[in-house]
């Protein structure tokens, strides 16, 4: 349930519990005063607890540009600090049952029910996320620590027959996974929430202690996720989330003392964490210039709606965002004037009106940078159908045709609200088209040929291809994750424990 399927105040009931003591809390929540502004300043949370060590991080509304709130910064001392108590707590987490591990799951998932509003908020605020947008990556966090939860009590072994041969007669195996250990954790602006959860939630599920940095511009929703798991039983030291600046926060890479390194954002920066990371696994979901082919025999309406959607949601800041789309000659001037109509008509503006499609990019930065990328295609022969005006981090939803294949907007991730069209006659060629990038996170096709369809996923090198959506459809129980510059790993709960565990085998041997 919702807060807006409550009453104004809402009276919160629930259970605190710590090694010491359970604190019943009533409290009363006020929609108004409590749901639509953000604490004046947060803490971090260094070995499960709340530390209000400074206000050293500014937080800005990304519309107004005012400081919303202020963070406290860890500095590398006190990472350190958290890596050793992480290291610690390894100990209790290793003999912690699957149930155990599932309550707390559970928890998280009940307390972001009832926060749910507040959530939605901060990351209006933090991430210039639109409502609809923001309430949607909320409900994506609720169902992933669900999802978790469910898989916490299915992580199982096997038992072997080892009698293949007659020097292995008397022999038996049975393996069982064990926790990895320790785990750095680093999460993007983007899904401040929901992509902070799929590192945490696997990790408690699996029976890991972590440390995540979130990105410096949105590090409220996950700080609001360290105020939830601060109320559950995991042991002293099993989490600290830790905003700090990237030229302190090496030692989430190199200190040896993690496990595991699981990173989301940018190409450049994920393979040169991956080359500091020495020894330990790395887990990279990076940058993405997601392909959509629409075929001659595809629902042209249906097309045109899921592809604005793909292509601008969350203002295109998404790494799986629609970026190049192929259509087929026979179809061609059909989809672009349905296309360019539902593209110039995206409502643009403040994240917190209900309309808003299209809201404030994460930086003045990026939008300028976009807009000169859009520019320098223009120059070189583009067409700009509609959009490419920029008034400081509002970029207008920007559509070009006949871009060249070198140009950056076209090669390159623009992580954006911009879209290409282009036109091709021949399947294999589209297909072609749409491997012809450094990238290969997800592809759309939309086809009605089914041999198509396995024809795609036969040939696209992609790390998955959605038929009759676009690449920006995701779901939380899937494997996801992307092959080239895009990445190594997958996501996906189920998947995610597999990389935070380990097999340890044992074999018994009867004597003859």
């Amino acid at each position: 349930m919702h807060y807006e399927d409550t009453p104004h105040c809402v009276f919160d009931v629930y259970v605190v519990r710590s090694r010491f003591e359970t604190v019943l809390k009533l409290v009363c929540l006020n929609k108004e005063e409590t749901m639509k502004k953000l604490a004046k300043h947060y803490p971090y949370y260094l070995a499960n607890k709340a530390i209000y060590a400074n206000e050293d991080l500014d937080v800005t509304n990304k519309y107004t540009g005012d400081i919303a709130t202020r963070v406290a910064l860890a500095d590398a001392e006190i990472i350190d600090k958290a890596i050793e108590a992480a290291e610690n707590s390894q100990k209790v987490l290793n003999k912690m049952p699957a149930f155990k591990r599932q309550e707390i799951l559970e928890h998280c998932v009940n307390r972001f029910r009832e926060r749910y509003d507040e959530l939605a908020y901060a990351l209006c605020i933090e991430a210039g996320k639109p409502i609809k947008d923001a309430r949607g990556e909320v409900t994506r966090l609720i169902d992933t620590f669900k999802i978790a939860a469910e898989e916490s009590v299915r992580i199982e072994g096997e038992v072997m027959n080892l009698e293949i041969t007659e020097r292995a007669k008397g022999y038996q195996g049975q393996y069982k996974k064990v926790p990895i250990g320790p785990c750095s954790f680093i999460s993007p602006f983007n899904f401040p929430l929901n992509l902070a959860a799929h590192k945490i939630a696997p990790a408690i599920a699996a029976g890991c202690a972590f440390v995540l940095k979130p990105a410096s511009r949105t590090p409220i929703g996950a700080l609001i996720i360290g105020d939830i798991l601060a109320e559950t039983d995991l042991p002293e030291g099993a989490f600290s989330i830790l905003p700090c600046s990237r030229d302190g926060a090496d030692l989430f890479t190199t200190d040896d003392r993690f496990k595991l390194l699981s990173f989301t954002g940018s190409p450049s920066v994920g393979w040169e964490l991956k080359a500091k990371a020495g020894k330990k696994p790395v887990i990279l979901e990076l940058g993405g210039n997601a392909g959509c082919i629409v075929d001659h025999d595809a629902d042209i309406d249906d097309a045109v709606e899921r592809i604005v959607f793909g292509a601008y949601y969350q203002s295109g800041q998404s790494c799986i965002s629609v970026q190049r789309i192929y259509i087929h000659d026979a179809v061609y001037e059909e989809f672009k004037a349905k296309y360019v109509e539902k593209v110039a008509n995206l409502v643009h503006g403040d994240p917190l009106n209900e309309d808003t499609f299209i809201g404030p990019m994460i930086s003045e930065s990026e939008a300028k940078r976009l807009e000169s990328w859009i520019k320098s295609a223009v120059d070189a022969g583009a067409k700009l159908l509609c959009g490419g005006k920029r008034d400081g981090l509002m970029l207008q939803a920007t559509l070009l045709e006949d871009v060249p294949s070198d140009s950056d907007i076209n090669a390159e991730e623009a992580f954006g609200p911009v879209s290409v069209i282009s036109k091709f006659s021949d399947f294999e060629e589209a297909l072609h088209l749409v491997n012809d990038s450094q990238f290969g996170l997800q592809a759309g096709i939309f086809t009605r040929d089914i041999y198509k369809a396995y024809q795609a996923w036969d040939t696209l090198d992609v790390g998955g291809v959605v038929i009759g959506d676009v690449p920006s459809w995701r779901v939380d129980n899937m494997p996801y994750g992307g092959v080239k510059e895009s990445g190594l790993g997958r996501e996906g709960i189920k998947f995610a424990i597999e990389d935070m565990t380990e097999i340890r085998l044992m074999v018994l041997r009867t004597p003859q």
